[in-house]
């Protein structure tokens, strides 16, 4: 007997021949040539001269007659319940622990390196997905994952991966925060006090554009990922700060972006905008959030002094670099108690009058202007206030520019 099949022999009298093609087929997968385990199990039985399909496999239980006309009517009723819209997708599964182990022992015991029987289970479900929808199997990206447990009789879930939908936003109206606020006395629940909204502001950056998505996706909910922030009462203007808007378990992935852009523009006129929205990958929200303290902002604030300043003082000013910042009081309750190092790159002004000016000023990432201007009793040095001898205060604030990373 040609020596190619004299591992299949051994694992034949191993198994007392109780031993199913899929799971034969896969122990020679690296010494018996084929296109599939089916196939290297039919040589092994024309060579020996053997019958393997009545056979009650001791290693699989005959798991994989369970891959059946029945089991793919059971993934389409789940698509067809969902109404959910994919392209690409990966296939797990749930197999009995002592499947698992018999596999295992019998590969350990020939010392063989082959595809485990969940590797294959999944494979070959996948295969029959491809086959019926013609759609993509994906490992690393995919917009559905179908859980299949066959410990018992199958039964089908389907995991509705999250979209993410990056662009840049504009604020034009101030006292519109990033992100929806939970009420500060009912935290969230709803109550008088904002009038079972459960929201400390009627509407925010994140809700005007999600509650769009979440209507053309069908999906559950929405997440908004900032590079940064601005304070509620500071406008986001030039061309925008980057966000990647998440959708969770959405139904329908296939958006015809620029005119939902359009749309939610005209609908939010004066408020906000959104701009040069695309689908994106799940990395890019991380990458955006890490970015925002490398970035370079631009900001012009109106300063207001109780008194009148030194003109001559305010050329002082150009020479403002490195800034010392202790955590803000205004921020101290959500944000750890640190002294944060940061730039002032340039810096220009305007002369309004003898109590006012304006202020256009380039920083690194992560520094509190506000804070900049007034001191914040100290935490916050050097400072417009000190530099100038009177108490400043920064009574407007846009930004004007935010870089991308």
């Amino acid at each position: 007997m040609d020596n190619m099949f004299e591992l299949a022999k051994q694992i034949i009298e191993r198994t007392d021949g109780k031993i199913c093609k899929h799971c034969l087929g896969r122990k020679l997968s690296r010494t018996i040539e084929g296109s599939n385990n089916i196939e290297r199990a039919d040589k092994v039985v024309q060579e020996l001269n053997i019958n393997l399909d009545d056979a009650n496999c001791v290693i699989c239980d005959n798991l994989f007659d369970k891959l059946d006309d029945d089991l793919y009517k059971k993934i389409d009723d789940k698509i067809n319940q969902l109404e959910v819209e994919f392209d690409t997708f990966l296939v797990g599964s749930k197999i009995s622990k002592d499947i698992q182990e018999r596999d295992d022992e019998l590969s350990l015991e020939f010392d063989l390196t082959v595809e485990t029987i969940k590797k294959e289970v999944n494979r070959l479900i996948g295969l029959g997905i491809w086959e019926i929808y013609d759609k993509e199997a994906q490992f690393e990206s995919q917009d559905i994952v179908f859980n299949v447990d066959l410990i018992n009789e199958p039964k089908v879930n389907i995991q509705i991966n999250p979209l993410y939908i990056e662009g840049k936003y504009n604020k034009f109206k101030r006292g519109i925060p990033q992100t929806k606020w939970p009420c500060t006395k009912c935290k969230g629940r709803g109550c008088e006090e904002c009038n079972f909204t459960g929201k400390q502001y009627p509407e925010s950056v994140e809700e005007l554009i999600s509650e769009h998505f979440l209507k053309a996706t069908k999906g559950r909910e929405a997440k908004f990922h900032g590079a940064g922030r601005e304070d509620i009462d500071v406008l986001m203007l030039g061309s925008g700060r980057q966000f990647v808007l998440e959708i969770k378990e959405p139904k329908i992935r296939k958006l015809d972006l620029k005119s939902m852009e359009d749309e939610i523009n005209k609908i939010n006129e004066g408020k906000t905008s959104y701009h040069n929205l695309h689908v994106c990958e799940r990395k890019r929200k991380a990458i955006i959030k890490q970015s925002s303290p490398d970035a370079f902002k631009v900001y012009k604030a109106l300063v207001e002094c109780d008194e009148a300043y030194d003109e001559d003082k305010l050329k002082d000013l150009l020479n403002l670099g490195e800034i010392h910042q202790q955590t803000p009081l205004r921020v101290l309750r959500r944000r750890a108690d640190m002294i944060r190092v940061k730039n002032v790159v340039d810096l220009s002004y305007e002369i309004i009058d003898d109590k006012t000016f304006s202020m256009t000023v380039k920083t690194e990432g992560g520094l509190y202007i506000k804070e900049l201007i007034s001191g914040d009793d100290g935490r916050s040095h050097p400072n417009v206030s000190e530099i100038l001898g009177v108490n400043a205060k920064c009574a407007q604030l846009d930004v004007i520019e935010v870089s991308e990373k």
